[in-house]
């Protein structure tokens, strides 16, 4: 059964809150908890989104790379966005927002792309993301956030000498759909919530979150936040895929150090 209730998203500063259409997102049990929201931003900014994005595949399309291997995406990262009405997934006010919708207490470092799936893209493989990466630096700020830099490989950590770098392990997921119009059921790119996969002892029920432009689902990430991409698309689909993170002693006290999927 799902839960839902009315989710005040406490968005500040001004410039900050006037970015969102609503404050009203909505927590749902089924079948692990997450938020969902619709109409996520107000139109104009909203609209920004494809325009820039657009324009940064005209004008350097060597910045987009596939995703991983085996996986049909290929993708631009946020860092790689500067600039464009992306940025806001890169601030330190919503890193704020979705680490205390998710009840967490997050590090400042935030990893994200932008995945777009060509039409006919496969189905994907189930994960947890309940993973590590690798950020450079002292910690952020409190008014700063951290991303991923070419100094040090994000899975591994491996760097030159004297380069500071630090383990943290995802917290929070973000997937933000855009680019996707007048999408229908049959359309495909859904993305698939599992209810388990880690028992083993049942076939796992699904549920299927549509790629509606504008909307997002947001979720702590543990052991049993199993997902993927559906594919079956039949147009583009395009979307954020974001987290920010805790401490890796955090994650271990919370979940134990052998759940933690390392690459």
């Amino acid at each position: 059964m799902t839960t839902e209730s009315v989710l005040e998203a406490q968005a500040r500063p001004k410039r900050f809150a006037d970015l969102f259409a609503h404050r009203r997102w909505i927590r749902r049990s089924d079948p692990f908890p997450h938020v969902y929201a619709r109409d996520v931003f107000v139109p104009e900014y909203f609209a920004r989104m494809s325009e820039d994005l657009a324009r940064v595949r005209r004008e350097s399309p060597d910045l987009f790379q596939q995703v991983a291997a085996n996986y049909s995406a290929d993708g631009i990262r946020l860092a790689n966005l500067r600039g464009t009405a992306f940025d806001v997934f890169a601030s330190r006010e919503w890193h704020d927002l979705v680490a205390g919708i998710a009840g967490v207490t997050a590090t400042g470092d935030v990893e994200g792309s932008v995945h777009h799936h060509a039409p006919g893209a496969p189905y994907g493989w189930p994960h947890n993301d309940l993973n590590p990466a690798w950020f450079p630096g002292e910690p952020p700020s409190p008014d700063e956030v951290r991303l991923p830099a070419d100094s040090v490989d994000i899975k591994s950590g491996q760097r030159e000498a004297g380069v500071l770098a630090r383990e943290s392990i995802r917290a929070v997921a973000v997937l933000f759909y855009f680019g996707n119009p007048e999408w229908q059921p049959g359309d495909g790119g859904e993305t698939a919530l599992y209810n388990n996969l880690s028992d083993g002892e049942k076939l796992p029920e699904l549920t299927l979150i549509p790629p509606l432009d504008n909307s997002l689902i947001l979720f702590e990430v543990t052991p049993r936040t199993w997902h993927t991409f559906a594919g079956g698309n039949i147009k583009d689909r395009n979307s954020v895929v974001m987290w920010v993170h805790r401490t890796k002693d955090d994650a271990v006290a919370r979940w134990g150090g052998d759940k933690i999927v390392y690459w």
